[in-house]
């Protein structure tokens, strides 16, 4: 069995040592488009192997293969939980593992989502609801990609059902020796029972392999979730994370702890930030440097190996490498300015729309009844504590890669680039990263390592340093934005709002880079001038608006950009819910009656903005008061007319302490539906609030000549412990399809903050990061 297609022992059962099967097996993947791959996985000594998602070994342990980059979020848990509880599997006997590159893995809800991006003329097309061809997308590529939260949309079913079709197989086999029915039986901590009869997994594994699981597969009643009121505060979590207790005494290992025999360590250099190349260095200066293994350059980059990482970066300084412009180099000044000239003389092309607000803005003009404002949007450097490291082994013609990546695909593409073998010949170790925010959709280090690696000819472990991993890292895009709104004669409603916003195309750019395989500048480039809806993400309002749109000005950068925690949602949600705030006070509203007035057929947010309110004991934003309040909505399509729907509601206490933005509490109210596993979605929206407070008042930085100002951590402003506030977070209980939290914590926190600091101050809070002066 495959994500889709019929039910068979041998579809079920494709590796098994020993058995008729063993190492083979094929996997039916999609079954409205029938394509069949190779087994994924193979099967060990005395193991199973299950689908292409679980592997059970003699004794009965179960292992689950794992199809995305862990980066801190807790998927593997999720996966691994899902799978234990479907089976009726003792969580102390369930372990996980990367899953291998392969199209059984790809996922067609993010293809579908990122439709713009791979198919611009036909998204719609590729968008519908059988969603043939985003199918056809995913498996061809294959896109496995940790990205946007898609994970349980597009697999929660399929491990459902591969783990329902094991614990099938297992009943039968039990079934048979008590001579009962099997649909009597019940798996539970790892046995098989009927009455006062039980049987170990281990016991009835080889004698299960026999049988085939029913088509379709019969899943256990209700859904593999813990509720909040499930276990009392501070009791044991029913299923702790799995990887907790090797991070917490130092043993997890992550991209930089790899050591292979004869390796060397390497550091690099990279050019100014945008289009520099490589123009001279002085190889002769490195050769003092003890442990000097090699130098290696390259078009846009420097690099040593020596037999410690602090000897390479010696002999990478010692050769002061020079770098010369080929084209345009990030600078703040030239960024400004091409901002400012796309908002004043760009042309707008609108990118969504719900009515036609233009007539209704024209004649509200300066009117007391209109109201028009500019917020801006500064790059922001991603920060992931664990800089990029990638480890590469070129052997026998096969290139070995040890990277954390969000698109081991691509990062298989790459290296076979750099090694110049065949991608056939690429075998990717995806590891846990320390960090991303879609850092690590990046494929570079891996390219890099694996070129280092062929020319040297040992393997190589690169390392970006702190200040590389700021210069050669791509930021969150800027943005200048020009918000106008209209309310209504009673000042109790918007009736017009139209939304411009001035910035690069950058999720077309991010997606030629990812899913097109170009180049840093080749794809800044080849995505000039083009209308990028997904870059303007979130920014229609959903709120009750009669005539609503936003359009997109396409700004030339000298300055490339990549995908972002929050992405188009961060910096929509900080516009949107700030001059929604104005409007209100414009109309002399209180802010939290102003948005539930427009709120109707929205009773899920309403609800959100409710709980958030009696949390926060909110008194209105009076002024003086300190408090703001904000809220956004995050809509993922997977597939057949459906839509899963995030909603958060977030009120900030902030006051101005000499001259910086001090938080003192922020208060949250979600609604993402079923909560799969309660610890987890807490820990989610606990570090999205911490990231988003971080976006507030620091994480950015300008650039002078393709270098950032702000290259070091202590020079981003980021929180530390002291200045983290006091955080309460509330779920609501829902029955609806999980939304995956990660990006919807992040996004409305700034604009509360911004709010807040209004109220107490009487100042407009308009720039991100939050000036201390306001505008």
């Amino acid at each position: 069995m495959a994500l889709g297609g019929r039910l068979t022992r041998r579809g079920l059962l494709v590796g098994s040592a020993g058995a008729a099967v063993a190492g083979g097996g094929l996997l039916l993947a999609f079954s409205l488009v029938p394509r069949h791959y190779a087994t994924p996985l193979r099967a060990g000594d005395g193991e199973h192997v299950f689908d292409a998602f679980i592997r059970m070994a003699a004794d009965g342990a179960v292992s689950v293969a794992v199809p995305f980059c862990e980066m801190g979020q807790g998927i593997t848990t999720l996966v691994a939980q899902i799978v234990a509880w479907e089976l009726g599997a003792d969580w102390r006997r369930v372990g996980v593992e990367p899953a291998p590159v392969s199209p059984v893995y790809a996922d067609p809800v993010l293809a579908a989502h990122w439709a713009p991006l791979w198919m611009p003329l036909g998204a719609g097309l590729a968008q519908n609801p059988d969603g043939i061809l985003a199918r056809l997308k995913a498996e061809r590529e294959p896109m496995m990609i940790t990205a946007d939260g898609t994970a349980l949309a597009a697999f929660e079913q399929p491990l459902r059902a591969a783990a329902a079709g094991v614990r099938a197989m297992l009943a039968k086999a039990a079934a048979a020796e008590w001579n009962v029915g099997w649909e009597e039986c019940e798996a539970r901590d790892h046995f098989v029972i009927h009455g006062g009869k039980r049987l170990a997994f281990a016991a009835l594994l080889q004698k299960a392999l026999a049988y085939d699981p029913p088509d379709p597969p019969v899943q256990r009643a209700g859904a593999p979730a813990e509720r909040p009121r499930d276990f009392p505060e501070g009791a044991r979590a029913r299923y702790p994370r799995l990887d907790l207790p090797a991070k917490a005494d130092g043993s997890f290992v992550f991209a930089g702890d790899v050591r292979l025999p004869g390796m060397g360590f390497a550091a690099i250099a990279h050019g100014p930030q945008g289009n520099s190349v490589l123009s001279s260095h002085d190889k002769d200066a490195a050769a003092g440097v003890r442990g000097l293994v090699g130098v290696v350059h390259a078009k846009r980059w420097l690099a040593a190996v020596a037999t410690t990482w602090h000897a390479a970066n010696k002999a990478v300084k010692a050769m002061e490498p020079r770098f010369r412009a080929a084209g345009p180099i990030a600078d703040s000044a030239a960024i400004d300015q091409a901002l400012n000239t796309a908002l004043q003389k760009g042309n707008p092309v609108r990118v969504a729309a719900d009515g036609d607000p233009d007539a209704l803005l024209e004649k509200a003009g300066p009117v007391k009844l209109g109201l028009t404002a500019r917020y801006d949007v500064e790059p922001a450097l991603h920060a992931p504590l664990e800089t990029a490291t990638a480890t590469a082994r070129l052997r026998d013609g096969k290139l070995e890669l040890w990277v954390a990546t969000q698109a081991p695909e691509r990062v298989r593409r790459a290296g076979a680039l750099a090694a110049g073998v065949a991608r056939a010949d690429v075998i990717v170790y995806p590891m846990h990263a320390g960090g991303s925010f879609d850092a690590r959709l990046d494929s570079r280090v891996a390219a890099e390592a694996a070129s280092i690696a062929r020319q040297v000819g040992r393997p190589v472990q690169l390392v970006w340093s702190r200040w590389q991993e700021s210069l050669a890292g791509l930021p969150r895009t800027p943005v200048s934005a020009e918000l106008a709104g209209s309310l209504s004669p009673d000042k109790q409603h918007i009736l017009g709002w139209r939304a411009r916003l001035a910035l690069p195309p950058t999720a077309i750019e991010s997606g030629l880079r990812l899913l097109h395989d170009r180049g840093v500048p080749e794809a800044l480039k080849a995505s000039e001038g083009r209308a990028d809806p997904l870059a303007c993400e979130g920014a229609l309002p959903f709120y009750g608006i009669p005539e609503k749109a936003v359009d997109h000005i396409a700004a030339s950068l000298p300055l490339p950009t990549a995908r972002y925690r929050g992405n188009a949602h961060g910096y929509a949600a900080f516009c949107n819910e700030s001059f929604v705030d104005e409007l209100a006070h414009a109309g002399g509203q209180e802010p939290l009656a102003f948005r539930m007035g427009m709120l109707g057929g929205q009773p899920r947010l309403a609800a959100c903005l409710s709980g958030v309110a009696r949390m926060a004991m909110w008194g209105g934003g009076a002024d003086a008061s300190g408090q703001g309040i904000a809220c956004h909505r995050m809509d993922l399509p997977t597939g057949k007319g459906q839509v899963r729907s995030g909603f958060i509601a977030v009120v900030a206490t902030a006051r101005q302490d000499e001259g910086a933005v001090r938080v003192d509490r922020l208060s949250v109210f979600c609604d993402i539906g079923r909560i799969v596993n309660m610890d987890i979605a807490r820990q989610q929206v606990e570090g999205g609030l911490v990231f988003g407070l971080a976006q507030a008042i620091g994480g950015s930085t300008a650039y002078a000549g393709g270098l950032p100002v702000s290259g070091r951590l202590a020079q981003l402003g980021l929180p530390v412990l002291a200045d983290c506030p006091k955080v309460d977070v509330a779920f609501a209980e829902s029955s609806e399809e999980p939304f995956d939290p990660g990006e919807l914590a992040v996004v409305a926190v700034a604009p509360a903050i911004a709010n807040a600091l209004f109220s107490a101050t009487g100042l407009r809070f308009r720039r991100l990061p939050l000036l201390s002066e306001g505008l």
